[in-house]
């Protein structure tokens, strides 16, 4: 999974509000071996303001109303790369949700808000779209950094039961739903490395798992890199880490990187499922 952001103020410094350049930075995402291009229209950030709900919705607009540019005319990496790519849309509140289904072209809506109620559930099941699932705690864009958890991974399972339940009781059937660890949110350094090692026990639900591995806080928390940008090789090794416990889809920043680590993590496990006991 790509990652584009359509705004100014990303984490990471890659944000651009120029639309044809966010659509030349989503091709080469594509080409470089993308199976999913998300792409958000505010930063996730939580010391800011929210984006005003039309001003998001325009953001969106004038990349999807351009989406067939980022795949046409260009080739699929390998056989094994999604075709057409699919298109998802991060963002969280429901005006906006809504406003961009309606366009139609968004397959997947990346819903960075916890699913306090049922509404983008609804909203994607209405539109044939599929919905992530990312766990945290209270509003989005409020920084929640005095959290604590005694137990992180059990209160993430309790809360994934919870939100299946509800996604599955306004239409979205098991085949609709992704899980979100949400590295980062709501979380401490120990409480994120604590996911990565014991991500394993998510497979429970049947779900795929999107784990956002790129240039993340704790990342940078273990080596010593106040630069997201200097991450690049700390995210290759949370690539490593949460393939080996079961996740399937990774949301970076640099496609090429991860492409050739993964291409490589599986070909290993290939042999190894090849090796007599």
């Amino acid at each position: 999974m790509g990652i584009v952001n359509v705004n100014d103020d990303s984490f990471s410094g890659d944000g651009t509000l120029d639309f044809a350049a966010a659509v030349e930075q989503a091709q080469a995402q594509v080409r470089a071996g993308a199976d999913v291009i998300d792409v958000g229209a505010e930063s996730a950030r939580t010391n800011r303001e929210a984006v005003p709900v039309a001003e998001e919705i325009r953001r969106f607009r004038g990349f999807i109303e351009q989406w067939e540019d980022v795949w046409c005319g260009v080739e699929a990496r390998d056989e094994m790369q999604v075709w057409p790519p699919v298109l998802s849309a991060n963002t969280w509140r429901p005006e906006v949700v809504e406003g961009v289904l309606r366009m139609g072209k968004v397959e997947l809506v990346n819903d960075m808000g916890a699913l306090p109620d049922d509404r983008n559930a609804r909203a994607c099941a209405l539109h044939g779209a599929a919905l992530l699932i990312m766990h945290s705690v209270g509003e989005p864009k409020i920084p929640h950094v005095s959290q604590q958890w005694a137990d992180v991974m059990g209160a993430m399972e309790r809360f994934f039961e919870e939100k299946i339940a509800l996604a599955e009781a306004a239409g979205l059937g098991p085949e609709a739903v992704i899980l979100d660890p949400g590295i980062d949110f709501a979380k401490q350094r120990d409480d994120n490395l604590t996911v990565y090692r014991d991500l394993a026990r998510l497979q429970r639900f049947g779900r795929p798992l999107l784990v956002p591995v790129s240039r993340k806080t704790v990342i940078g928390e273990v080596l010593g890199l106040p630069d997201p940008r200097d991450r690049d090789a700390g995210t290759i090794a949370c690539i490593a880490a949460a393939m080996e416990r079961g996740a399937q889809i990774f949301r970076v920043h640099d496609v090429d990187a991860a492409w050739q680590a993964v291409k490589v993590l599986a070909a290993l496990a290939e042999e190894s499922s090849h090796v007599d006991p």
